[in-house]
């Protein structure tokens, strides 16, 4: 049909139908991409599954899953495979890294640490921290290691060149969670059964500051955000949020909502959003940070159950979590602490790696 371009109504006909049809194109062209799941892939264990933190380094793209008794598990992601396993790592918990010195620390249950190099993944030393341990934070600016170990109900700061330890602070709690340093000398520490922050002077190794946050129940992962001068906090309590605070005052600005049984978090200071993974929900929670008092839903994707540990590939933003298949056998005690039927037995050769990404 030929429309006249001297009739008004013709031609505003004719502009309303290719605004129409150009609209829906570039609506189409925009679509939002959410976080799905691009693969499970099943990683074989000599063992029953158990397993805790995920750490990333995006230098050599390698993924260090700490299954425990397996020691500490090398992910090449580029790959798509188990490369092997850093020697010596068995009760590994956690992988702490040093990149300025070509260190990574992993920190293990009876308080010792394997020292390895990132760049040959080859065993350079070990390290006393202490009777207990779970996982090690590092501040760049002290070019410290804090050391969280609940069941000595006390810390440690390590030299985060040498490993060795330069003091110890003890801390009213059993359950010393999540840490993050601000970059300018100071760490703050969950106390999970304590419902308490901590902000700590590293350099002088002592507590400056203490917190309840508001409606924050039993505080655990924590980041910090140097840009907007924000604290997040992950409260696990029956409604679980994300605390935002103000480090200067204690303060809490904003909370929004997450999910049950977060174990980890991630802030990524490119998109401003803050990633958590909560287990017992099977839920990838992602806020997005508007301005430093204000933030928003982004997403809330589905994982899988007990899925509750992650880490972030912060170039491509794919998110990898890891579970296993459980269940809760009545003859053996298990924890309700947690949940009401947390597993405590997981099956032989159903730990999974889950991957996840934009599409």
């Amino acid at each position: 049909m030929k429309f006249s371009t001297t009739n008004p109504v013709l031609r505003s006909v004719a502009l309303l139908a290719l605004c129409a049809t150009g609209c829906a194109a570039h609506a189409q062209g925009a679509a939002k991409q959410f976080y799905r799941l691009e693969s499970a892939q099943v990683i074989a264990s000599p063992t029953d599954p158990d397993w805790d933190y995920l750490t990333f380094d995006p230098t050599h793209s390698y993924l260090y899953i700490a299954r425990r008794d397996d020691g500490i598990l090398m992910y090449d992601t580029k790959a798509r495979k188990v490369i092997g396993a850093i020697e010596d790592s068995a009760g590994g918990n956690a992988t702490t890294l040093v990149p300025e010195f070509d260190r990574g620390y992993v920190t293990k249950e009876d308080g010792t640490a394997t020292v390895f190099s990132l760049s040959t993944l080859k065993v350079i030393g070990h390290a006393q921290f202490g009777e207990s341990a779970d996982n090690a934070f590092y501040d760049p600016s002290t070019k410290q290691l804090l050391v969280t170990m609940g069941d000595d109900k006390r810390a440690a700061f390590a030299d985060a060149k040498t490993g060795k330890v330069l003091g110890t602070l003890p801390i009213d709690s059993s359950k010393l969670e999540g840490a993050a340093a601000d970059g300018k000398g100071n760490f703050y520490l969950a106390l999970r059964d304590r419902n308490k922050v901590l902000r700590i002077d590293a350099r002088q190794r002592k507590i400056t500051a203490e917190w309840t946050p508001a409606k924050c129940i039993q505080p655990n992962s924590v980041a910090y955000d140097a840009v907007s001068n924000r604290l997040f906090v992950t409260c696990r309590g029956d409604h679980p949020i994300l605390a935002v605070i103000d480090p200067d005052s204690g303060r809490v600005v904003a909370s929004p909502t997450i999910g049950h049984g977060n174990d980890s978090m991630v802030f990524d200071p490119q998109e401003r959003r803050i990633y958590t993974a909560n287990g017992f929900d099977a839920t990838l929670v992602i806020v997005e940070q508007v301005d430093a008092n204000t933030y928003k839903l982004a997403e809330a994707t589905t994982t899988r159950p007990y899925a509750r540990t992650m880490a972030l590939d912060p170039k491509t933003k794919k998110v990898y979590l890891v579970t296993a298949e459980g269940t809760v056998d009545p003859s053996q005690e298990w924890n309700t602490a947690s949940a009401d039927f947390y597993p405590n037995v997981f099956f032989k050769n159903t730990f999974t790696l889950l991957t996840y990404s934009r599409r």
